[in-house]
């Protein structure tokens, strides 16, 4: 009876509209788990024998080695911008975030282009040199090559996590352990990692669940995974069942992935034994040591950043008066409108239900809470295959509903951008909810209690005082969200609908069709957006801390 109380109590406009949402971004979900149990074909009696092998191995190699070293190079320079200061240290604080900007499939093209035999570097060794090398020694087309991209392209998310923990720590706990006799690395490896642990293997995660995200790169370097093979499956077989297994396959192995997430971080914890808290205050280095961290960061952010672009510079140089032209401008503008409306949408979404888990406790609203973010846990090419089953099954009810009242029948949905909005907004439904639940817990409750106090229902109250005071947190949220659609592919490759690309799509197809150099204009153009957005959003961070 108690039970049923409370569930009456929480009966309003934002359980009602979160339970929809959360229902619709759950049903492709559903419908992957549904399938994994159906009666498998032919097709997939052939891949489960001879090539599931090879997907797991892949997908698991590239894996381990890409969260390696990823935690390594992000974790060492958390640890230097942290701790230490340097020559050029400020800028580093930011501009080793850059990376973020640059999707890894153009940084794969583009490093093939940079290292391959009529690239810039094998050209000045024949022209200037006389020197022919061996070919194998600069190909990078494998998975040693794929596990390279990634690391340089994903650092940044074991950077800014790390940095932004240690920073934020006391400077005591590093403090007493100086005192203590420990030097740098005693320091580092004794008491920095231990406490950053937690956040640490949660960068780790985030990094592994890109790669599991990916097609461009080992689509392009030609590696089997299984983001491959579900698109071969159902492009090249058009076989939707064994694409929808290989998508449960998938998803096992993200649950995996999440458990063992669970494990590393353990069950420590760790506390201030004291109520005044102060920030590192990083500590100057001089002489060879101070140079030597910055040229490390210097190398880091080269290889990651600097060299990538200047070759697209190179290449948009011969080739942008061929490019830019109106199919570029429509391309543009669909890129654009379609981030827009999405990262619109997933706000939208992210308010209500962060407005209703914050208005009510219980089990319930922790459910809704932690089904928001399964999103982003899926790969977009498991996500895709769901979308599509979904819409396939809703334009064939509406064929029957409108061949029974004898109006002409069509395929609306599954060739409409509504497929493949929603797709973006169950994938990245999570980064706008963060967002907007962080700018929640930072106003408190007080000023909407205050307002409910006045006489002003929950609506009033939201649109009145919660969405001034939120300004911050939804234009936050929509620049991660729009970023990270304007460079995501795997959704869109899946979903776009006819005669609709977008950069991405068309600088992929470039590539792929070894026009790499037209390719350079469209990638320079994401790469310059983002690079943009990523430079505001950490502005505004640094505002918030000052």
């Amino acid at each position: 009876m108690k039970f049923l109380r409370r569930i009456k109590q929480q009966l309003n406009i934002w359980f009602l509209l979160s339970i929809l949402f959360i229902s619709i971004m759950l049903i492709p979900n559903f419908i992957i788990g549904v399938q994994m149990f159906s009666e498998p074909n032919e097709n997939w009696s052939h891949i489960k024998e001879y090539l599931l092998k090879d997907y797991v191995y892949n997908t698991v190699v590239i894996l381990f080695f890409t969260a390696a070293a990823a935690t390594l190079i992000g974790t060492s320079l958390a640890w230097l911008l942290a701790v230490y200061s340097f020559p050029f240290s400020r800028f580093f604080k930011w501009a080793l975030i850059l990376p973020l900007a640059v999707p890894p499939y153009i940084a794969a093209y583009t490093y093939h282009g940079i290292v391959n035999y009529t690239g810039v570097i094998q050209s000045t060794l024949r022209n200037s040199f006389d020197i022919t090398v061996n070919q194998s020694y600069f190909n990078i087309m494998n998975i040693q090559g794929a596990v390279f991209i990634f690391t340089i392209c994903l650092y940044p998310y074991v950077y800014t996590i790390t940095r932004g923990f240690l920073q934020n720590e006391s400077s005591s706990v590093i403090e007493n352990a100086r005192l203590l006799g420990a030097g740098p690395i005693g320091v580092f490896f004794r008491v920095a990692l231990p406490i950053s642990r937690g956040a640490i293997v949660g960068a780790a995660t985030l990094v592994i669940l890109e790669v599991l995200n990916d097609y461009g790169v080992v689509s392009y370097f030609g590696i089997q995974t299984f983001s491959t093979a579900i698109f071969r499956t159902w492009y090249g077989m058009k076989d939707l069942d064994s694409a929808l297994k290989l998508a449960g396959s998938l998803m096992i192995l993200v649950i995996f992935v999440l458990i063992l997430e669970r494990i590393l971080r353990g069950r420590k914890r760790f506390g201030y034994t004291t109520a005044k808290i102060r920030p590192i205050q990083p500590k100057r280095l001089t002489g060879i040591k101070s140079w030597g961290a910055a040229a490390y960061c210097l190398a880091i952010f080269s290889v990651a950043f600097i060299i990538p672009v200047l070759q697209l510079l190179s290449w948009a140089t011969m080739t942008y008066e061929k490019v830019l032209n109106a199919t570029f401008l429509t391309l543009a503008w669909n890129s654009v409108f379609a981030a827009s409306i999405a990262s619109a949408l997933i706000l939208l979404i992210a308010l209500v239900i962060s407005n209703y888990t914050r208005l009510h406790q219980g089990v319930i609203p922790k459910i809704i809470s932690r089904l928001t973010t399964l999103g982003y846990s899926i790969p977009g090419a498991a996500i895709a295959i769901g979308v599509i089953s979904l819409f396939l099954a809703l334009d064939q009810q509406l064929y029957s509903m409108l061949s029974r009242i004898n109006m002409e029948p069509a395929i609306v949905l599954r060739t409409s951008l509504v497929m493949l909005i929603s797709a973006y907004i169950i994938r990245f439904l999570a980064i706008g909810f963060n967002s907007i639940e962080s700018g929640f817990d930072k106003v408190g409750s007080s000023f909407s209690e205050a307002s409910r106090t006045l006489g002003s229902n929950s609506l009033q109250t939201f649109f009145r005082i919660d969405i001034p005071m939120l300004r911050g947190a939804i234009f936050s949220g929509f620049i991660l969200v729009f970023v990270d659609i304007l460079k995501e592919l795997p959704l869109t490759l899946f979903l776009q609908p006819f005669n609709f690309s977008t950069l991405a799509t068309q600088a992929f197809k470039y590539a792929n069709d070894e026009r790499v150099q037209e390719a350079s204009v469209a990638s320079l153009l994401i790469i310059v957006i983002s690079g943009f957005c990523i430079f505001v959003f950490h502005k505004l961070l640094e505002k918030e801390h000052s």
